[in-house]
């Protein structure tokens, strides 16, 4: 192809070729530069140390504060609640490991001159601020562990009462932010048909909670229907810490386990699958049912104790609506026990479910029409009519028809339903009045529960009459098909006192018969603590055989008892149980007619027996009226702190009375 310009292209090609300039030497195409014609080099940046160490320290910051973010909004500071676990686990194992001993280490800053007493005092607190920090699952945990607590030191058993304070509640930002989420985006207003700023024809709802726990907060509201509502709604840190807190939990554990040669780890999955469960109000909501329909079906109990409805159309997995109640709570006994002064053959509001009367509507729409800030406040009626003129009235109730409700309650849930509801502490129960003066007792917050295999249950109250009878060889056999080796020291904390049938002269004998008493007293302390340690042991001697259901019937147990001992020990409530135990063996339908007969028949007997009890109970009953000494509950607590001197620890019985 030729050129458009041929002569024009060749010419200058000729001249960059025959006609050199004046310095320049002959051209080279494609040729480098040689490096001399490239000028000398510049010198090499340099960095001093501080520069050097500047930049590394900016880097790390920036990744430690992306990771913190993340933990922050993505997690909800879950790792960081583990870390710190972890770190105060450490130390409180390592204080213990160390200064755990009869005679004190002199090292400085390692040693504790104060002796054994101190080294509880400080851990405890370590302990107590761990649990205040990171909160939520947490003091669920700790109120799991709290169980046994009553066989901690002192300095323990403050820090788990605390655990039942009310926790601070989350701003109503996020409390809209958890119903959108379960209810596919509709708001507040929309979900339970209420208005924030009066509309006529629409329910209303205060945005300050009533009650804030450690999973969530309460809030009342007044449907359209006229209905008085509980929305118990879970705060939404809970569902992205439940896994962090839940690992940390079985991490620290199982060190612990290997650490002090104690078997607790096995016990881990159970602990952490209730409490999973506890945060699925889906699973709350089935547990409230089932023992609705239970307590409706017995006759013993229909009428004195009431269960609230769930509304599940209202409900979801972190959300859950209820009746609400009016009531007292167990707690105040004052306000149980004055004068009743609402009106001869009236009852509290809300008794057998009645719809509450409703409150001033027109007022209240009013008053949230002028509150054109959006502040928050309570817009639900008090309703203490019943309290008369100058409010010194009360239920006009008796402590003994009281515990005599919840004993049976929970005995008929132990004994003949095997449902077992695993946290009947105070707060968790109202108390009302019924037309005929009676007492009704409202059981609420159903999410920790266990349920019991018919195989156990029936051995649990088998266990439970060979205990009142001293039947040691029935004690024994069951007790090793359990896997338990240390069968009076289990019986013991079956009972919540000494149990004196042993072979050999009771549970107290058998501790202190090998004990020297020449031993000084810390001595002496170490040697009982180290003896509990082994007891635990044989106690949880074969994991694979031990029911794990045990852990939270026990609490269920220990509960009972502390309220009643709060009451003033009204009722034996170790007969109560032990007559429960044998009544449903032989009105257990899915055991043969000839097997129930025979049962009705030892069941007979067992009442005969049992009645000897009721000289003991009547009598720390008549000098506790004459003021000369404490009733059964105490006398029994008074015993086992005895024995639990030797052990080298302080019981407490106010324990779950928070």
């Amino acid at each position: 192809m030729q050129s458009l310009y041929p002569n024009s292209s060749r010419t200058a090609w000729s001249h960059a070729t025959t006609a050199p300039g004046p310095s320049a030497g002959p051209f080279e195409p494609l040729t480098p530069p040689s490096p001399s014609k490239l000028g000398a080099p510049y010198p090499a940046r340099s960095y001093t140390r501080t520069r050097r160490w500047s930049r590394r320290l900016l880097i790390f910051s920036s990744l430690i504060g992306v990771a913190y973010l993340t933990d922050k909004y993505v997690y909800a500071s879950g790792l960081a609640r583990s870390l710190r676990t972890f770190g105060v686990g450490l130390v409180v194992a390592a204080d213990y490991k160390l200064n755990f001993r009869p005679e004190l280490l002199s090292i400085p800053w390692i040693g504790i001159p104060e002796g054994i007493p101190e080294l509880h005092r400080r851990n405890a607190e370590r302990l107590s601020d761990l649990l205040r920090h990171n909160g939520g699952l947490y003091l669920k945990i700790g109120q799991a562990i709290a169980m046994q607590s009553a066989v901690l030191p002192p300095e323990f058993q403050a820090m788990f009462s605390r655990m039942f304070d009310d926790a601070p509640q989350d701003s109503w930002e996020e409390v809209e932010q958890v119903i959108r989420e379960d209810f596919g985006g509709r708001s507040v207003e929309e979900v339970f048909g209420v208005s924030f700023s009066g509309a006529e024809g629409r329910g209303v709802m205060e945005r300050t909670a009533r009650a804030s726990a450690s999973v969530a907060q309460v809030h009342w509201a007044r449907l359209p229907d006229g209905r008085e509502v509980a929305i118990k709604i879970q705060k939404p840190e809970i569902e992205r810490q439940i896994g962090w807190d839940l690992w940390a939990f079985k991490v620290v554990t199982w060190v612990y386990t290997w650490w002090f040669d104690l078997p607790l780890y096995s016990l881990v999955p159970f602990i952490s699958e209730r409490l999973r469960l506890e945060t699925d109000f889906e699973n709350e909501a089935k547990n409230s049912e089932i023992m609705r329909q239970l307590v409706e079906n017995e006759p013993s109990l229909r009428g004195r104790v009431y269960i609230p409805p769930v509304y599940p159309e209202l409900s979801s997995k972190r959300v859950l609506t209820t009746e609400w109640i009016e009531g007292i709570r167990l707690w105040d006994k004052d306000a149980m026990t004055r004068p009743w002064l609402g009106g001869y053959g009236k009852g509290s509001a809300g008794v057998h479910g009645a719809q509450l009367d409703p409150p001033d509507m027109p007022a209240i729409r009013s008053a949230l029409r002028k509150n054109t800030q959006g502040d928050t406040f309570m817009i639900k009626p008090e309703r203490t009519e019943w309290k008369g003129r100058r409010g010194k009235g009360g239920l006009g109730l008796s402590t003994k028809d009281v515990m005599t409700t919840m004993v049976d309650l929970f005995s008929a849930q132990i004994f003949k339903w095997g449902v077992v509801h695993c946290d009947p502490h105070p707060g968790n129960v109202f108390i009302r009045r019924l037309p005929n003066g009676r007492a009704e007792l409202v059981l609420i917050d159903h999410g920790l529960y266990v349920y019991m295999s018919d195989k156990f249950r029936h051995e649990y109250g088998e266990f439970w009459k060979a205990l009142m009878t001293f039947d040691n060889n029935k004690i024994k056999e069951i007790t090793d098909e359990w896997g338990i080796k240390a069968a009076d020291l289990f019986a013991s904390a079956t009972l919540l006192r000494p149990y004196e049938g042993g072979d050999d002269g009771g549970f107290q004998a058998k501790l202190m018969k090998h004990l020297d008493g020449n031993k000084t007293a810390s001595e002496r302390s170490y040697e009982m603590q180290a003896r509990m340690k082994q007891g635990i042991r044989d106690v949880l001697a074969d994991e694979d055989k031990w029911p794990k259901e045990l852990i939270f019937i026990g609490r269920n147990m220990r509960i009972v008892q502390g309220n009643n001992q709060y009451l003033g020990s009204p009722v034996n409530r170790i007969k109560m149980m032990g007559e429960w135990a044998s009544r449903s063996s032989f009105q257990d339908p899915n055991l043969p007619l000839g097997q129930r007969l025979v049962n009705y028949w030892h069941h007979f007997l067992f009442k005969c027996v049992l009645a000897l009890t009721d000289v003991a109970f009547y009598f720390f009953r008549v000098r506790q009226l004459l003021h000369r000494g404490g009733g059964m509950e105490d006398e029994l607590e008074a015993r086992m702190r005895d024995v639990a001197n030797e052990f080298g620890v302080e019981l407490q019985h106010n324990v779950f009375e928070g």
